[in-house]
Parts: C-alpha cells; structure tokens; sequence
C-alpha cells in the first residue's frame, strides 16, 4: 500500500500566533505521543511525562489569563489544540480537557489571593488536576450528592466518596463538591483539596473497554481536613460553579470527539486508497467513497459547531445550549466514525494491528462522560421548550 500521510486539518484560526500555537502541538503530537500511544494504551501506562511536557510547553492552561502562568487563548483556539492532541491518543486530550475543569473554578471563581497561591503551579508548574462531581450513587443526577464538607474551627473536613474520577490517585489536586448545607443544589460548596492530603486515597483504577492509559478510579475522603481559604466561591455556591465548569467542559469533549473521529477517518482513507481489490484501490468503489464521503462531512459539521459554541463564549454570550449540541453531536459522529472506519478496514479493522478499533472503543466512552447523551438532549429541549412539566 502506498504510504499516504494524513494532510492536516485546514483550521479557520483567529490569528497568525493561533496558528504557530496549532503548529506546535501538532509536532509534540507527531514526536511525543503518536509513536507510543498503541503500545501505552495496551500496557495501560499514563504518559504523566508527556503532561509534565505539555506544562512546560504551556499547552495545559492555554484558556487561563497569562497573569497566571495561563496562555490568554481564546476558546475556539483552546479547543482546536486540544482537537490535535486527541487526535494523536485520547488519554492525553481528554486528560488536558479533565485538568483545564479542574482548574475553572479557581480561575473563574477564586479570589485574587487564592488565584496567586495556587493557578501558576497548576497551570505551568507541572500540576495535574482532577475534578470531583460524580458519586456512586449520583451520577447525572449530580444535585443528590452526599460527600459531606463540615465545619471544624477555621476549616473543614470532608468525607465521602466520588466516583468515574479521571486522574484519580495520581492528581496532584482535586476540584471537590461536597455537601456543606441541607439537600438539594443549594446546599453544595467547592473545595480545592490537595492530592496528598492525609485521609485521601483512591480505589483501583476501573477496568474499562478502552481509554485503558487514563486512570479512572473512585477517590475516598476519610475525614479530609482543608482550610477555609480552599474553599472556592461562596458557601451554597459549588452547584453553580459545577454547572459553569461543564459548559466549558463539555466543549472539550466535543473537540475530542472530532479529534476522534479525525483520526479514524485519516486511518480509513489511507487505507482504501491503498488496499487493492478486484484489481483496483477499494476506494474507487462507490459504496466505500460514499462512507468516507459522510465520514468527512459529518467531522467538519461537528468542528463546525463546536467553533461556534466556544465563539459564544468568547465574546461572553450565553452558550449554554450551544455546549450541549455540540457535545452530543461530536461525540455521537466520534461513534458513528470510528465504527464506520472499521467497517473500511474489514477483518483487518477488527485487529489490534490497525489503530481503528483502539478509536471505536475510546469514542464510546465519549457519550458517557460530563453528561451523558441523554442528558445533553434534556439541556437543549429545556432551551427550546421550557422546564418539564411536573
């Protein structure tokens, strides 16, 4: 087969410093992570040396104020890097997009003071985060969570257990919502904890279908003493915090999405248009052009979409709804995609020698995460029509 490189995404970037931006993440990628990822991901190894690099690099706080230590890039090119990034492994682009969460409430909610303490270290010192929403008994209802934060002297101890926590027993810290007043959204407050906070450990990573480098654990708070000045916002104040972090976090998950789905379309064309078949490339067939004709299609409405949401949010618009769209229908073309990449490849799609069926399990995990696609359809219906009836 001939050996047909894939041509790099033609991006609408804002400005000539985006596109340099966009230039280097794609040789870290090439250098860094592609060569390794199918070997790591089998052996489940997390690449914490690749993150320290992308730190360095300042490549895990890009959407963060440069007062910090962050890179002052607007969301639209925020996202596209991180489009790259999980393009070349997934592990890597949804841990940024986890590590970007887990620093937006002290970014966007923080005091100037605790924002000088801590968000230069974890923005380019090296830092990896973790956010802490998730239970194991409230998972898209996030509101029923029951980790407690009470009251002791002039701090608080924390004690409970969360659950689905990307990073879990390696971050270096924890963006926690915990229960710190009476039931329902109004009674959750946001902490910063330590990693090596005495009282914190964390379950064995889960076994799961893919994403096998990205360690997924529950973490446990025993009794987890944090001094008031860790708590982020106002007391009562964590769920909107928590609902303000998805927004954005959800967008990060859309761009993986394509990231995806980009990948697993470049592995189908490279392949069809090398593999012979009745004397002729298989992608000469009209059956095969036409699957990669919608593969294509399908990518460039996602990338299309989620541009625009994070667009909104640059200019300070509400973007709430257009968050929730972009995520369903990036991640439901991540699925679609991948599973039509190993279509393409045939028997050899369904082998671990060809990356494509690595993608097709990474992307499902993709309609799961930071609100399932169920969840992201209740968002937008509310948009349209108002709250359910009840």
């Amino acid at each position: 087969m001939p050996d047909r490189a894939p041509q790099p995404v033609d991006r609408q970037l804002p400005t000539d410093e985006a596109r340099d931006l966009i230039s280097l993440v794609r040789d870290i990628a090439q250098r860094e992570i592609v060569p390794q990822a199918a070997e790591q991901e089998d052996a489940g190894h997390f690449p914490r040396d690749v993150f320290r690099l992308l730190s360095e690099s300042g490549l895990l706080g890009l959407p963060y104020d440069s007062e910090f230590g962050g890179g002052d890039q607007p969301y639209e090119v925020y996202l596209q890097a991180l489009e790259e990034l999980a393009a070349a492994r997934l592990t890597i682009g949804l841990g940024v997009s986890v590590h970007s969460l887990a620093c937006h409430a002290l970014a966007n909610y923080g005091t100037k003071e605790q924002q000088a303490e801590h968000l230069p270290a974890m923005l380019t010192g090296g830092l990896l985060g973790a956010y802490c929403l998730s239970e194991p008994s409230s998972g898209s209802d996030a509101a029923s969570l029951r980790t407690k934060a009470v009251r002791e002297g002039d701090g608080w101890v924390i004690t409970g257990t969360k659950a689905w926590i990307t990073h879990g027993g390696i971050a270096d810290f924890y963006t926690v919502l915990a229960r710190s007043g009476g039931e329902g959204a109004r009674g959750i407050t946001a902490f910063l904890v330590p990693g090596d906070s005495e009282g914190l450990s964390a379950a064995a990573p889960e076994k799961k279908m893919g994403m096998k480098g990205s360690p997924t654990a529950q973490v446990h708070f025993d009794g987890v003493r944090v001094s008031d000045d860790r708590r982020i916002g106002e007391e009562g104040q964590g769920f909107a915090i928590a609902l303000s972090a998805l927004d954005s976090g959800r967008l990060g998950i859309a761009a993986c999405g394509i990231g995806v789905a980009q990948a697993a379309l470049d592995e189908a064309l490279a392949y069809a248009t090398g593999r012979q078949q009745f004397g002729r490339p298989i992608s000469d067939f009209q059956g095969l052009r036409f699957m990669l004709a919608d593969m294509a299609t399908q990518i460039e409405a996602g990338r299309a979409l989620y541009v625009a949401a994070a667009r909104l949010r640059d200019m300070g618009r509400p973007f709430s709804k257009q968050a929730a769209m972009a995520k369903l229908l990036c991640t439901d073309t991540a699925m679609k995609v991948t599973t039509d990449a190993v279509q393409v490849l045939g028997g050899y799609g369904y082998t671990a020698d060809f990356p494509v069926e690595r993608y097709m399990r990474e992307a499902k995990v993709l309609q799961i995460v930071e609100g399932t696609n169920q969840i992201q359809r209740m968002v937008i219906a509310r948009h349209l029509a108002g709250p359910e009836s009840r």
